[in-house]
């Protein structure tokens, strides 16, 4: 304010029409959430609907530890994906390992086979 002006008869600052995220003043910060859920790329979206599908075979299933491991990491995919659009390396070596280490439960599931074979799409092989 100029030493002429008079306390709420003008100067300051007027911002209109903003999108994104900005700060003004010392020390303030800026956290930019956009709604909605990020997009995912076909192969994320083919794994995320074959972890739902099994996670609710293995609900049909009597549980024990394999499968209790299993869907933990089921789980912590389908959260990764549905909150990231993707799940990462670490967690798609975790549930390459959880689907091998309950085969004989997921043997005969189809749903099994679909998470394996998305995830096989993912890392390339």
């Amino acid at each position: 304010m100029a030493a002429h002006e008079e306390p709420g008869t003008g100067g300051g600052v007027h911002i209109s029409n903003v999108q994104g995220a900005f700060a003004v003043g010392n020390n303030n910060s800026v956290v930019n959430q956009q709604a909605g859920t990020p997009p995912r790329d076909p192969a994320h979206e083919e794994l995320l609907r074959a972890v739902r599908e099994l996670r609710a075979d293995l609900a049909r299933q009597v549980p024990n530890d394999e499968t209790a491991a299993l869907d933990a990491e089921l789980e912590g995919a389908q959260g990764e994906i549905e909150q990231t659009g993707q799940a990462g390396p670490g967690r798609i070596a975790r549930l390459r390992q959880a689907l091998s280490d309950a085969g004989t439960v997921t043997g005969l599931l189809a749903s099994a086979v679909a998470v394996s074979q998305a995830v096989g799409v993912i890392v390339g092989g």
